[in-house]
């Protein structure tokens, strides 16, 4: 029993390494005859493989319905299985679900989904970096800042500091990328990103800037889907002026596209309509890093 169990911790932690994704399926009750006992556990992964033992083929597939739904919004889940006639109804927060196994029992299981955390990648040195990378640490984002010369001491909040090298540069599927180098690698950056899986791709610049960089990706050949996935201005419209607030306007978009699953707001996306006060239109003295303290 004792090896069961710590071979389920181990996948479980395997899993949580690698930053996939997971439901901790656990039998709190079991009602007999049932095949699976209370304490017993299971693995669902995102491709709806399960690994362990929560009941028999009777109650796998509502195990691993509610696991998916429950991995795509975040939410834990209780479940109730068993014959209509012994479940209850209407019960708060209990899923019930009726079964017309052989066996007759009821099933009592919860499911507890694992997401690994977002993650967030500032591509450049612009103030914005420095304040989206301590704000996004605060909510609990996976943070990696790149950009040539930079330090851990001006990027505090981020977990990975690294060179750029539009060669070496890998975006992790799903990942909110904004690009803020002031003009020094917006393009081959956003060549490689827009050619990626990133779930959100912005630029700070400037309306001029904006411009320069929409023709050269334009003249690079990139498919009008892919630049169309741009954003610029970033961030919602919320009056920002400081780098603070460009970085907290930054960041109240990229969670309303992972909580609503809406897109970014109206902007100059790949050449839209709206147009806005821009975050490198501040004074040059709010553009250059700020030192280490």
């Amino acid at each position: 029993m004792i090896s069961m169990l710590n071979d389920y911790l181990a996948r479980a932690h395997a899993l949580a390494s690698a930053g996939q994704p997971f439901v901790l399926a656990t039998v709190v009750r079991a009602h007999a005859p049932t095949s699976a006992k209370a304490g017993a556990r299971a693995i669902v992964t995102a491709d709806g493989a399960l690994d362990g033992w929560v009941g028999g083929s009777c109650a796998q597939p509502t195990v691993v319905r509610e696991s998916l739904k429950a991995l795509a919004d975040g939410t834990p889940r209780f479940l109730r299985l068993g014959p209509p006639e012994r479940l209850r109804g209407d019960q708060p927060g209990v899923i019930e679900v009726p079964l017309l196994c052989v066996s007759g029992g009821t099933l009592e299981i919860y499911l507890d989904p694992h997401l690994p955390a977002p993650q967030l990648w500032l591509i450049g040195h612009l103030p914005v970096v420095e304040a989206l990378a301590a704000l996004a640490r605060t909510m609990n984002y996976s943070v990696t800042v790149v950009g040539d010369g930079l330090t851990r001491e001006q990027a505090p909040g981020a977990e990975r500091v690294l060179p750029f090298d539009p060669a070496a540069l890998s975006v992790p599927p799903g990942a909110f990328v904004v690009v803020a180098s002031h003009g020094n690698y917006d393009e081959p950056a956003l060549e490689v990103v827009l050619n990626s899986d990133a779930a959100y791709v912005a630029l700070v610049a400037s309306r001029k800037r904006r411009d320069a960089v929409l023709e050269y990706l334009r003249g690079s050949g990139l498919p009008p889907e892919k630049l169309a996935r741009l954003k610029c201005p970033a961030g919602l419209d919320l009056g920002a002026v400081t780098p603070d607030e460009i970085a907290l306007s930054i960041l109240a978009e990229i969670v309303q596209l992972r909580r609503r699953g809406t897109g970014p707001a109206p902007g100059f996306v790949a050449g839209g309509q709206a147009e806005r006060r821009q975050p490198s239109d501040l004074p040059a003295s709010l553009l250059a890093m700020r030192p280490a303290a």
